[in-house]
């Protein structure tokens, strides 16, 4: 009897534990971070989810929450009124987001769901970045639409969503939606939506989700906007650090977040109407580690039919081929949970990009390494694409000897290399190269004290 109700009290406490308000975000004090209201540093893995309140039932959104919070996921993109026709096909239960199309009145039925998603994220640990509304609503680049917005009632919308959710500790508000704003009205819109929102909460943070090879911070600097966020493209020609490196620049720190980066499984380039190829699980982890090591904030894994809910009763688009559910275990996204493990093992966010440890030829271009060094100069990084030798002037290190190791990013596994001086530059080769043949350098001072013994075994 004692034993059984010793397992009762202590399967309770979990439920207690685990159904607890996750903690609130904040922004580092360097401005160049997020951090929980604990101090507790914050690693931005998200996945990007679009479709996931309009198309799913609640078992389907159960299974994808849980498989992203068992992956290591901590943040999860989606949409209030959806890319897909959201305002006109009814999500899984036969519900509209609003009523008439109106903005200032919402459906409470539809919402519902809404508030299922986020108290679900909470149960499992994940946040939820949220979008009140896809980019097509107001600026009709492409898509469906129809455009509703306007000046007073994105205001009124933004206000209704922010009292709604204001005590939900795991919420970001992401403006935006892959659309650039190119009219005044666009400019007015967007911002009368976030302070519609910073009318009723101040608690959470905003970002903007802008269109391909843009920043937020290349259209808004205004007070409200407290994450940078880029999206990087689905390109195999992409450039993700170059993003990062420009908001650094900028005269008002913000952390920045990838956004939207190489989707695994979507052709290369599509909007071009020619073949490139299909990008894969390599494109997703070079896209990765070039933002983080870059100094972002995070990275935002994405499928191209997990964004979507693809399943084989639905239209494809943009080719999607692989239903999602089955699309949940493609290696991309498991190989972005031994991303994370490897950073939050490391004071990751003492990193600064330091391009002069690379001594040897490093050309622009797909195989391009990248490497970054600690503020205290105790450990360093360097990320080869393609497993090309890399020269490293250990010197730039404080520390007379350091240990190396060789991280493989496919199976979150490390190979010590050895323990070396470092009163000079010294060559490290990967034992493979070509595509795939990705690598990431970890070097350490040999006296300070970080346990890889997870990654080791």
């Amino acid at each position: 009897m004692k034993n059984k109700r010793l397992s009762l009290l202590l399967i309770l406490f979990s439920f207690s534990a685990f159904s607890q308000k996750l903690p609130l975000l904040k922004i580092t004090d360097d401005k160049q971070y997020i951090e929980t209201e604990t101090k507790k540093p914050f690693f931005w893995l998200g996945d990007t989810a679009w479709e996931l309140i309009h198309r799913l039932e609640k078992e389907e959104i159960d299974r994808y929450l849980t498989n992203r919070a068992e992956k290591g996921f901590t943040v999860i993109q989606t949409v209030v009124l959806a890319e897909l026709d959201g305002l006109n096909e009814p999500n899984a239960y036969g519900e509209k987001p609003l009523i008439k199309n109106d903005p200032t009145q919402i459906n409470e039925k539809y919402f519902e769901l809404v508030d299922y998603v986020l108290n679900k994220a909470n149960e499992l640990g994940l946040y939820v970045a949220l979008l009140p509304t896809w980019g097509d609503k107001f600026n009709l680049k492409w898509g469906v639409g129809p455009e509703i917005f306007n000046e007073q009632n994105a205001e009124t919308y933004g206000e209704i969503l922010a009292k709604r959710y204001v005590n939900h500790n795991n919420l970001i508000w992401i403006l935006g939606g892959d659309r650039l704003p190119e009219t005044d009205g666009h400019f007015s819109i967007v911002r009368a939506m976030a302070k519609g929102i910073r009318k009723a909460d101040s608690r959470h943070l905003i970002s903007y989700h802008p269109a391909g090879s843009k920043k937020a911070t290349d259209f808004f600097t205004d007070s409200w906007l407290d994450l940078d966020m880029y999206q990087s493209g689905h390109s195999r020609l992409a450039t993700e650090y170059k993003y990062v490196l420009e908001s650094k620049a900028s005269e008002i720190n913000r952390p920045i977040i990838n956004g939207e980066a190489r989707y695994e499984n979507i052709l290369d380039r599509f909007w071009e109407n020619k073949y490139y190829g299909w990008l894969d699980d390599a494109d997703v982890r070079i896209s990765a580690y070039w933002s983080v090591l870059a100094g972002a904030a995070g990275y935002t894994y994405g499928c191209n039919d997990i964004w979507q809910m693809y399943d084989s009763s639905r239209k494809p688009m943009l080719k999607a081929r692989t239903d999602w559910f089955a699309a949940l275990d493609l290696p991309g996204s498991m190989q972005m949970k031994y991303m994370k493990e490897l950073f939050e093992a490391l004071p990751w966010q003492e990193i600064r990009s330091d391009q002069s440890l690379i001594t040897s030829e490093n050309p622009q271009g797909q195989k391009y390494a990248l490497a970054a060094l600690g503020q205290n100069r105790d450990f360093a990084l360097a990320y080869t694409p393609v497993g090309t030798a890399l020269e490293i002037d250990l010197s730039k290190m404080k520390a007379k000897k350091v240990k190396a190791f060789w991280f493989n990013p496919r199976s979150g596994r490390m190979l010590y290399s050895g323990t070396y001086e470092t009163k000079a530059i010294r060559e490290f080769n990967p034992w493979s190269d070509g595509w795939g043949s990705d690598f990431l350098l970890v070097l350490v001072n040999e006296k300070m004290s970080i346990d890889f013994d997870h990654f080791l075994k």
